[in-house]
């Protein structure tokens, strides 16, 4: 089968034609915002629609307000969602529930499906959230010690 790159705005209504009823859909994740969990070009994300409300830790689909689509990790859920990508120190708040398309449901990364309710992803994802301070202030080290070195 012969591999085709199309835009994700172009594909979103073939993706929640083929979510509600209730299939899986695979696609390869642009970007560098979920790093390293995920990285473009060697890994493919598994999505399926969302069933109920999302738990913390889950990683999701979604839409912004300005019509971009990311996939991003929840960091707390509750009335509304907030989410952060595993590479980044922003969090992006009150994203709703009907702005959701989709749920990550597992990665496949060189031929091995890897399911995000395994026991070491959960592990991982809590690590990874917990150290972000740690890893805001390795970066920040890092950027004053490559200046002085310039």
């Amino acid at each position: 089968m012969r591999e085709r790159t199309i835009e994700l705005n172009d594909a979103i209504p073939v993706i929640q034609e083929k979510l509600a009823l209730g299939g899986e859909v695979l696609f390869s994740p642009n970007g560098i915002s979920m790093l390293p969990t995920l990285k473009a070009g060697r890994d493919i994300v598994v999505l399926v629609a969302p069933t109920g409300r999302l738990k913390k830790y889950d990683i999701a689909l979604f839409r912004r307000d300005n019509g971009k689509y990311v996939l991003h990790r929840v960091v707390e859920s509750g009335e509304t969602y907030t989410f952060i990508g595993d590479n980044q120190f922003v969090f992006e708040k009150n994203i709703e529930h009907r702005q959701i398309i989709a749920v990550c449901v597992a990665y496949v990364r060189h031929g091995k499906r890897i399911e995000l309710d395994s026991f070491g992803c959960k592990a991982y994802a809590r690590f990874w959230h917990y150290t972000r301070f740690l890893r805001k202030l390795w970066r920040r080290g890092w950027a004053k010690i490559k200046s002085i070195f310039k």
